[in-house]
């Protein structure tokens, strides 16, 4: 099947609802589907899913985003304009300044699960979606978890009593967004809460995972445990890269995680972090570009060699979205927008990754979902206020999905049937 065929014909008609209903097979004869019958939903009516089909763990963090003022925070603690970093012990003070001497927005969010709230929000079906991750016993305990909960997360923390739950700054520039983050309790996550019996039994009723990079800093081997159970029982373990300063803990020959990632997030600087530390290029090599490092990470090896690796690299939102699989790759382009109308960019990623998670869940076709998130230019979104920026990208996402044929192949099924009718 030619993907990539099918998102350019996504764009090219850009998103029209013609193609919503039953499309007739002679559309796509030239698309790499001779033969097959296509069937296109929206998502008003996708089947419902079952509870906790997709598990995230990662770090919870309360995000404090700071809009105006930001340049001079980033001066002062020397943060670049559009980085993620671990506060350093001379750099703690930030939150307190950022609470009493800025007016910033607060969001119930860390990237993980940010993610998992945005999928959830588009799954729609109560508790489709479990979250793990480790919090303190404190107010902003509370927050987030009413926020998660809201929206139909089944969540579970991991509660150290005496600590004070992780916080997260969003120091935002221009077109830019810098991330700097002090773990707290998140910092104290480990692998033996996943023993608990009525936590594991949530991991093995799961059939989708999605892993967040920045707990590779707290406890590798919880993430291992997970990604380890993904593969042996044939399901889709994802993660992210998140930064690029966890590139060189995924290139790790000795933790050996990305033997067992089927689908792989992340933007264009990471993408060149981690070809760097996994020396993906060869000798006497330049550095490549992103479309051929996506294509090298995607034939890395894999433990379980059934699923072939999807590499998605996101590049902002001036360049296209590079995907990569089975020794192809492609651009999905995004519609960019002007600079006056850009307001935050925080947590665009994390909502382009929920809407592609929601979908993949519901076995739609990946490259459509890409074709239909970069058509509205996920990565840049128009909002108003900071706190609106995940349910506004969700929005977009839905839009998208909806405006799109979302094209399901039933591959097996046909082949069958032409079988059937050769013999016949």
């Amino acid at each position: 099947m030619k993907i990539n065929t099918v998102a350019q014909m996504c764009l090219k008609k850009s998103l029209s609802r013609d193609y919503i209903g039953i499309a007739k097979a002679s559309l796509y004869s030239g698309l790499g589907f001779s033969q097959k019958t296509i069937k296109c939903r929206t998502m008003s009516n996708q089947s419902p899913v079952r509870e906790n089909i997709l598990l995230g763990m990662g770090n919870p963090l309360l995000d404090m985003t700071v809009l105006k003022g930001g340049a001079d925070l980033l001066a002062k603690y020397g943060l670049e304009a559009n980085n993620a970093v671990l506060a350093s012990p001379q750099q703690l003070s930030i939150f307190k300044e950022i609470v009493e001497k800025y007016t910033p927005t607060y969001i119930a969010g860390g990237a993980t699960q940010n993610s998992i709230r945005v999928a959830q929000w588009l799954l729609q079906t109560h508790w489709a979606t479990t979250f793990l991750g480790s919090v303190g016993d404190d107010m902003f305990k509370h927050i987030l978890e009413d926020a998660a909960n809201g929206v139909g997360v089944n969540v579970h923390y991991q509660v150290y009593s005496g600590d004070h739950t992780g916080v997260c700054a969003a120091i935002i520039t221009g077109e830019d967004r810098s991330l700097i983050t002090e773990l707290g309790a998140a910092s104290k996550f480990c692998a033996t809460f996943l023993h608990q019996p009525e936590v594991w039994k949530l991991v093995e009723e799961a059939e989708f995972y999605y892993v967040g990079g920045f707990l590779l800093t707290v406890s590798p081997d919880a993430v291992l445990e997970v990604a380890k159970h993904s593969s042996e029982h044939n399901k889709v373990c994802s993660s992210n890269l998140h930064a690029p300063f966890l590139c060189k803990l995924f290139a790790d020959p000795n933790l050996g995680l990305m033997q067992y990632v089927d689908l792989l997030f992340g933007n264009g600087d990471e993408a060149r972090e981690f070809a760097k530390e996994a020396g993906l290029a060869n000798q006497g090599e330049t550095m490549p570009n992103v479309k051929e490092i996506a294509l090298r990470v995607a034939s890395l090896p894999k433990a379980n060699q059934s699923r072939p690796r999807v590499v998605v690299f996101t590049q902002g939102g001036k360049e296209p979205i590079v995907v990569a699989t089975q020794g192809e790759v492609w651009e999905m382009p995004v519609v960019p927008l002007k600079p006056e109308d850009i307001k935050d960019t925080n947590g665009c990623g994390d909502a382009f990754v929920g809407g592609f998670l929601s979908q993949l869940v519901q076995a739609v076709a990946a490259a459509v979902v890409v074709a239909a998130v970069a058509a509205v230019a996920v990565a840049v979104v128009v909002v108003a206020a900071a706190a609106t920026v995940v349910a506004a990208v969700a929005v977009v996402v839905v839009a998208a999905a909806a405006a799109a044929a979302v094209v399901v192949v039933e591959e097996e099924e046909e082949e069958e049937e032409e079988e059937r009718d050769k013999e016949d």
